[in-house]
C-alpha cells in the first residue's frame, strides 16, 4: 500500500494544493484515530478524487490544560491507518504554524456554543470553529466530514461554514460504535476495563423511553457524575463524567 504524503508546513500544501483537482474530500482529526476516523476517512476516499487528513492537537480548544498534556500522541498508528484507507495526503501542521498572530484572532458563536458542552467548557467552541476556518481555508475542500457523535460541533460547523460563505461542504457521519454501544472516542482509552463495561450504561439510558430527568437520575444511581442530558434540535444530547473520562454523546429523538 502507498503512503500518503505527510505535510508539516502550510507553504508546502500550498504549493501542492494549486496541483489538485476541485473534488477533494477533507476530514480534520487532532489524530489519536480509531475506527470512528476510519469511517470518514473511508467515505471521503470514495466520494472524491483526492482525500486529505489532517492531525492536529488544538491547543485552544481545551479548557483544561491537563486534558491537553494527556491527549494521546500516535502519528505512527495514524499515518498507519490513513494508509490502510489509501489516503493521499496528510496535512499535520505545528501551532505556530497555524496560529502565527497567537490566537488574537478567533471565530466567535454567541448563542448554540455557550449551551450543552459550551456551557461546561468554556471557550471550547471558540477553539474549534477557529482552528476549523483555518483549516478549511486551507486545504479548500469541496467536501469535509465530521462525526455525528460530536454533533453539537457538527451543527456549528455548518453554521459557521454558512455564515462565511464557505464553499466547502459539510458532512455528518454517523457514530460509530463498539459491541456494547458506547460510542468510540480517542478519550475512551483512558477507561479501565471496569469503567469500559459500566460505560455501556450511558448510550442505553440516554436512547431509552424514560425522560431526560429520569435519565440522569438513573446515571447518577449509577455512579456517573452527569453534566447534562439534554434535548435540543431533534436529538438528546448528554455527558457524563466516569472516573477521570469525560463522555458524551447524542441520539436521535
Amino acid at each position: 500500500m502507498r503512503q500518503p504524503k505527510l505535510i508539516k508546513t502550510i507553504s508546502e500544501w500550498k504549493s501542492v494544493r494549486g496541483a489538485l483537482p476541485q473534488s477533494l474530500g477533507f476530514v480534520p482529526t487532532m489524530g489519536a484515530l480509531h475506527e470512528g476516523h476510519a469511517s470518514l476517512l473511508r467515505k471521503c476516499k470514495s466520494e472524491n478524487s483526492v482525500s486529505v487528513l489532517s492531525i492536529f492537537v488544538n491547543p485552544t480548544q481545551f479548557n483544561n490544560p491537563e486534558d491537553l498534556s494527556r491527549y494521546p500522541a500516535t502519528m505512527d498508528a495514524d499515518l498507519k491507518l490513513a494508509t490502510e484507507c489509501a489516503i493521499d495526503y496528510v496535512l499535520a501542521p505545528t501551532a505556530q504554524e497555524l496560529y502565527p498572530d497567537g490566537y488574537t484572532f478567533r471565530v466567535q458563536e454567541t448563542q448554540f456554543s455557550k449551551t450543552l458542552c459550551g456551557a461546561f467548557r468554556p471557550g471550547h467552541f471558540d477553539g474549534v470553529l477557529s482552528v476549523v476556518l483555518k483549516l478549511l481555508n486551507l486545504v479548500q475542500a469541496h467536501r469535509a466530514y465530521f462525526g455525528e457523535k460530536d454533533y453539537q460541533q457538527f451543527l456549528l460547523i455548518q453554521k459557521m461554514a454558512q455564515a462565511f460563505f464557505l464553499p466547502t461542504e459539510i458532512i455528518a457521519c454517523p457514530t460509530i460504535r463498539d459491541d456494547s454501544g458506547l460510542a468510540l472516542s480517542s478519550r475512551n482509552r483512558f477507561l479501565t476495563p471496569e469503567e469500559r463495561a459500566h460505560a455501556r450504561h450511558f448510550p442505553l439510558l440516554l436512547a431509552s423511553e424514560f425522560s431526560s430527568v429520569e435519565v440522569k437520575a438513573a446515571l447518577e444511581k449509577l455512579g456517573f457524575k452527569v453534566e447534562y442530558i439534554e434535548e435540543q434540535n431533534g436529538r438528546r444530547f448528554g455527558a457524563v463524567q466516569l472516573g477521570s473520562v469525560r463522555l458524551i454523546d447524542n441520539v436521535a429523538y
